[in-house]
């Protein structure tokens, strides 16, 4: 059975020198701390971690939490309150909107999905707010798009706005050299705080990241509720995602591959007539808007030995169902060839029933 639905977008995951680094630190650290970070929670191998995920992104500090979930459903109530107000993205992830609400004392607003116009308007009535915060996806999971960063930088500087990205579906997929939607949209530098996880492409495990000033991480670690009341991340998980860095800094063509694969399987699709969404990404939704036909596809695929899930509503909106395939650097042509000639002969069977 090939994998198409994998957030494994290296294809890390099972790679050797990952699972020896991860046996390594269980031997020097052991399989648990039992405590959370402030307490006896924090050994060498977690401030080493957050230094190189700080570097790796050019950033001063770095928070690490035990999901991204928890980084984006920690981070809104340390640095906003009522005198601020948060503008978020339509299609931004759960964990950001979760995070929101747990915001209670900060307002919120919404702007209509990477709608500039409809950004702006905002940012022009909340001038007489204390922080404006600019809060959205770097690639938008279900859709496979890329947000308008330059853009969204161009305006925050415009109207003294901090920008905010949950990173997590672009760290290692997109830019020249993996460091997500900031370096892919030549902004790096100009976005303020990053959330990344450890789960995809980096390792595929667990564990999320924040990336930010100094003083922000300082925040974080003395008020953000998962990282103070979470136990640690495990130091297994800190010694591979070390040499998942380490891997990703030696081997650039891992990036390019699953760019590559991207692109590939983009052009035999529309070749063959299928409705992608997205763009520029190795995340490449099938729409083929009908529930019933979507289920029908993802079930003879699998009897052709191609692993795909169909989504329909709730988690996509009615008239939206589609098959969302991820591209990965383990995948070989061949393999994408197999993939496309599948999804072919599954549209032909599931129509003709």
């Amino acid at each position: 059975m090939l994998n198409f639905c994998s957030n494994n977008y290296l294809g890390l995951c099972d790679h050797p020198e990952i699972i020896e680094a991860s046996k390594k630190a269980l031997d020097d650290f052991g399989f648990g701390l039992s405590s959370v970070r402030f307490i006896c929670g924090t050994q060498s191998i977690h401030k080493q971690l957050e230094q190189a995920l700080a570097t790796f992104h050019g950033f001063e500090d770095c928070a690490l939490y035990t999901s991204c979930f928890d980084a984006n459903g920690g981070l809104f109530e340390v640095i906003g309150g009522p005198q601020d107000i948060i503008l978020s993205d339509a299609l931004n992830h759960a964990s950001i909107i979760d995070g929101m609400r747990l915001a209670k004392a900060l307002p919120k607003a919404v702007y209509r999905h990477m709608d500039m116009e409809h950004l702006e308007e905002l940012l022009v009535a909340n001038q007489d707010k204390r922080q404006r915060l600019i809060i959205t996806d770097g690639t938008f999971s279900m859709d496979g798009d890329i947000a308008p960063l330059a853009a969204i930088c161009d305006l925050a500087e415009k109207y003294n706005a901090l920008v905010i990205v949950d990173d997590s579906h672009s760290t290692g997929v997109i830019g020249a050299t993996g460091r997500g939607t900031a370096e892919h949209c030549g902004v790096q530098g100009r976005v303020d705080i990053q959330t990344h996880t450890l789960g995809k492409a980096m390792g595929g495990a667990s564990g999320g990241y924040i990336v930010a000033s100094a003083r922000v991480v300082e925040l974080l670690r003395n008020k953000s509720r998962p990282l103070l009341f979470s136990n640690t991340v495990a130091p297994a998980i800190c010694g591979a995602s070390l040499k998942v860095l380490e891997l990703v800094e030696k081997h650039p063509e891992l990036v390019a591959r699953v760019q590559a694969n991207g692109r590939l399987f983009r052009e035999k699709m529309a070749a063959a007539g299928f409705e992608l969404l997205g763009a520029d990404h190795a995340i490449v939704p099938v729409l083929l808007r009908d529930a019933i036909l979507a289920t029908k596809m993802g079930k003879l695929m699998h009897s052709k030995g191609i692993y795909v899930t169909p989504f329909s509503f709730p988690v996509v909106p009615r008239g939206q169902a589609r098959i969302r395939v991820q591209l990965s650097a383990a995948h070989t042509d061949d393999e994408i060839e197999r993939c496309v000639d599948a999804f072919i002969w599954a549209r032909e069977q599931a129509q003709a029933e």
